[in-house]
């Protein structure tokens, strides 16, 4: 059975942003589900119909199994959300925010105060679960967020950008914690990340969210394996003028897909242990400087390239400079 299901989804912002245009997907049980995307793509629009707190201009969707316009209130007592922004109560103590959310959910105070132990143990809170949680490192009020998620017992947890503006230690311990939820507790996890990596380490399928359309949707491993050859990625030693560098390596055998954004040039081969002497030559004959080169197999980055025409990079530097830093949509 699918734990969420969306059908054409679309949301509208004044005066002319079209946030979502014809969502649709659907995540089965027990899964972790990425929304993978640059920023302003869309991803946190989705998140919030389908949590209730954003109504679509159209299409439908369902989670555990309740209809979001219809039943939201059912809705809102299946699901734990973690939102981009820290949710915790900073005045309140670790173990009050905990209780705090026990309490809205109506569970009785025995059964609460055995759940609120159990989760302050479990992430590692417990030696700190009486202390104001204003004091709490990024990494701890990340932890005790999606610990105050988890008290109701969900069946589907949103996870919003869990790990943005974690220095790369906590968020390789937010990533095992993650594991652990799905593994161990059969949660239902929807995922929405602009990171590349923590895509393709958490989620058993993912979809790409571009400019509020989801543009392919698969395993990560299945999307990589589209893309038949090796990926070349080469600095050139200054930006290349007038689409010169494309031009170059048209006529060159067994390259395609070339794309040069300022002075990284991509493409794709099908063995780049024998093309990647041809696209040298090539740009050494027309005096165009090389600064290193690559050859890899296909990344996420190379779908979304394939997908969207633009690498992911250079959308989401895009995405933050018309958003201004504002939240993404």
């Amino acid at each position: 059975m699918n734990a969420i299901e969306a059908d054409g989804l679309t949301k509208r912002y004044p005066p002319d942003v079209q946030a979502l245009d014809g969502v649709s997907f659907s995540v089965p049980e027990g899964t972790v589900f990425g929304l993978l995307g640059p920023n302003g793509a869309g991803k946190s629009t989705t998140v919030k119909v389908l949590t209730t707190l954003s109504t679509p201009d159209s299409g439908t969707a369902r989670v555990a199994g309740f209809d979001v316009t219809r039943e939201a209130a059912k809705v809102r007592r299946a699901i734990g959300v973690v939102a981009q922004n820290p949710g915790v109560d900073g005045e309140l103590t670790g173990r009050e925010n905990l209780i705090l959310q026990g309490r809205i959910h109506g569970m009785p105070a025995p059964e609460l105060r055995r759940r609120v132990d159990q989760l302050l143990e479990q992430f590692g809170l417990a030696e700190a679960a009486d202390r104001v949680a204003r004091g709490y490192s990024g990494g701890m009020k990340r932890r005790l967020d999606i610990a105050v998620a988890l008290v109701h017992r969900p069946k589907v947890l949103f996870l919003d950008e869990p790990t943005t503006g974690l220095d790369p230690e906590v968020r390789a311990a937010m990533w095992e914690e993650i594991r652990r939820l799905a593994a161990e507790e059969g949660l239902t996890i929807l995922l929405t990340t602009h990171y590349l990596e923590e895509a393709d380490e958490l989620a058993s399928q993912l979809a790409i969210v571009d400019r509020g359309r989801i543009v392919v949707q698969g395993s990560p491993e299945a999307l990589k394996g589209e893309l038949q050859g090796d990926a070349v990625h080469v600095e050139l030693a200054e930006p290349a003028q007038n689409g010169t560098a494309t031009g170059l390596l048209d006529g060159v055998p067994d390259v395609r897909d070339v794309l040069v954004e300022g002075t990284v040039l991509r493409a794709r081969v099908g063995n780049g242990a024998t093309a990647l002497p041809s696209v040298m030559a090539a740009l050494e004959a027309a005096s165009v400087s090389v600064a290193s080169v690559t050859v890899s197999r296909p990344s996420l980055d190379d779908v979304y390239l394939r997908y969207t025409g633009r690498a992911f990079a250079e959308a989401d530097a895009e995405a933050s400079r018309d958003s201004s830093g504002e939240e993404d949509r």
